[in-house]
C-alpha cells in the first residue's frame, strides 16, 4: 500500500461539487483536499483530468459469463474469476459485488453446479492477492427452485456475504405477468420447443406454489437476524412494493414498471437500475425505462448487471439528463451504493475515507480512464 501520494491538478468530483486542485493520500485515506494546485515536486500531475471514487457495484452477473463463455464451455474457475476481476477493475470499480444465483429457470442449467467452484476460485484468488478489486458476494435467491433455501442456509455465513437479493421467476409473477410474453422469453432464450415449454411451465407453477411464499419469509427473516442488506428483483406491481416494504427490503432491483419505481422510492427503497438500459436508452426486455425513472426523480442506483464498463458512461450520460448535475449522477454509482449496503468506509472522495479513486479523461463523450488507486495503491 502507498504510504503517500499527492494527486495534483485534478477535476475533483466529491459528493457536492467539482473544483479544481490536489488531493492528499495517506496510508490508505484521503488526507486532505485542496482547492489550490499542489506545488510540491512530487505531486503528480493529473493534467485536469476528473478525479472521481471508485464506483461501487452491487449487481453484477460477469462472472457467471466468465465461467461459461458460450453455450456447454466450463472455463477454468480461477481464470475465469482473475479475468472478470480484471474486466471490473478496468472499468473503474474498486468494490464489486459479485452476484451468483441460488436455483435457475433452466432446466439445462448448470448453475447450481458451478456455484461452490465459482465461489472458491473468487477465494483462491483473494487468498494469494491476485485481486485488484475488492469483491464481496450477493446471493441471488431463485424462491421458486426447491433447493433455493437449503443451500442459502449453507451460505449465510459466508465470510464476504454482502447482499440477498429475492427473485421469482415463475410464470405470471413479476417481470413476466403476461404469460404469452413468459413462453416467448424462455422458449427463445433456452431453445425449448413448445412441449419442452409446457413441461417447463407446469413444472414452475408446482414450484412456486410449493415452495415460493415459504422460502421468500424464511430468507427475509434470516437477513433481518443477521442484519443483512435485502434486495427485491423485478417488482412490477404496488402490491409487490408492499411486499417487499413489509420484509424489509433495502433496494429495489430492476423494477419493471413506473409504479412499482414510484412506490418503491416513497417508501424509501434505493431503486436500482441497469446501466445498460441508460446507455441503450431503454430496457431489452421491454420493461420501463431507466432514463424515464431518472427524469421523474425516482432513480437512485446504476449497476452495470451485464456489461461492466457500462457503469461510468451511463453515470457520465446521466449526468448530461435534466436535474443530473456531475457530483449527482457518480453519486449513483458510488456514494448512495455505499451507503445503502453499510460501507461507510468509502464511496466519495471525502477526508478520512479509503482513497478508492479513478483517472478519468473524456474523449468527445467517451470517458476513458487513465488510473486506479485502491486504498491509495495504483491497480490499474
Amino acid at each position: 500500500m502507498s504510504n503517500e501520494l499527492i494527486l495534483n491538478n485534478a477535476r475533483i468530483v466529491t459528493a457536492e461539487q467539482i473544483f479544481v486542485g490536489s488531493l492528499h493520500i495517506q496510508n490508505g485515506k484521503i488526507a486532505d483536499l485542496d482547492t489550490r494546485r499542489s506545488v510540491l515536486p512530487g505531486a503528480q500531475d493529473l493534467c485536469g483530468d476528473y478525479l472521481m471514487p471508485g464506483l461501487i457495484e452491487l449487481h453484477t452477473d460477469n462472472l457467471e459469463r466468465h465461467m461459461s463463455p458460450r453455450p456447454g464451455v466450463d472455463w477454468p474457475s480461477l481464470s475465469a474469476a482473475i479475468t472478470h476481476d480484471a474486466q471490473v477493475i478496468s472499468s473503474g470499480i474498486t468494490t464489486v459485488f459479485d452476484a451468483v444465483a441460488i436455483g435457475d429457470i433452466n432446466p439445462r442449467s448448470t448453475r447450481i453446479v458451478k456455484l461452490s467452484p465459482m465461489l472458491e476460485a473468487l477465494e483462491n484468488a483473494e487468498r494469494h492477492q491476485l485481486m485488484r478489486a475488492e469483491h464481496r458476494l450477493h446471493l441471488r435467491c431463485e424462491v421458486v427452485h426447491p433447493e433455493t433455501l437449503e443451500v442459502f442456509e449453507r451460505l449465510s455465513s459466508h465470510p464476504h456475504l454482502s447482499l440477498v437479493s429475492i427473485m421469482d421467476h415463475s410464470p405470471g409473477q413479476r417481470q413476466f405477468v403476461n404469460l404469452d410474453k413468459y413462453r416467448t422469453y424462455y422458449m427463445g432464450k433456452y431453445a425449448l420447443n413448445d412441449k419442452e415449454m409446457d413441461e417447463l411451465m407446469a413444472r414452475q407453477i408446482k414450484n412456486a406454489q410449493a415452495h415460493s411464499a415459504r422460502q421468500r419469509r424464511a430468507i427475509a427473516t434470516h437477513c433481518a437476524v443477521r442484519k443483512l442488506p435485502l434486495a427485491s428483483h423485478d417488482d412490477a406491481t404496488q402490491a409487490h412494493v408492499e411486499e417487499s416494504v413489509a420484509l424489509g427490503m433495502a433496494i429495489a432491483e430492476f423494477p419493471t414498471t413506473g409504479e412499482a419505481a414510484s412506490a418503491s422510492h416513497q417508501k424509501g427503497l434505493r431503486v436500482m437500475m441497469g446501466a445498460p438500459n441508460i446507455i441503450r436508452g431503454g430496457s431489452h426486455s421491454g420493461n420501463i425505462s431507466a432514463s424515464t425513472l431518472a427524469a421523474q426523480g425516482v432513480l437512485d442506483i446504476l449497476s452495470s448487471d451485464y456489461y461492466p464498463s457500462s457503469l461510468l458512461q451511463a453515470a457520465m450520460t446521466l449526468s448530461g439528463m435534466e436535474g443530473y448535475s456531475l457530483p449527482r449522477a457518480i453519486n449513483t454509482v458510488s456514494k448512495i451504493p455505499a451507503q445503502t449496503v453499510g460501507l461507510s468506509d468509502r464511496g466519495e472522495i471525502k477526508p478520512g475515507l479509503r482513497a478508492d479513486l479513478i483517472q478519468v479523461r473524456m474523449h468527445h463523450k467517451h470517458p476513458i480512464i487513465r488510473q486506479i488507486w485502491r486504498q491509495g495503491e495504483r491497480v490499474f
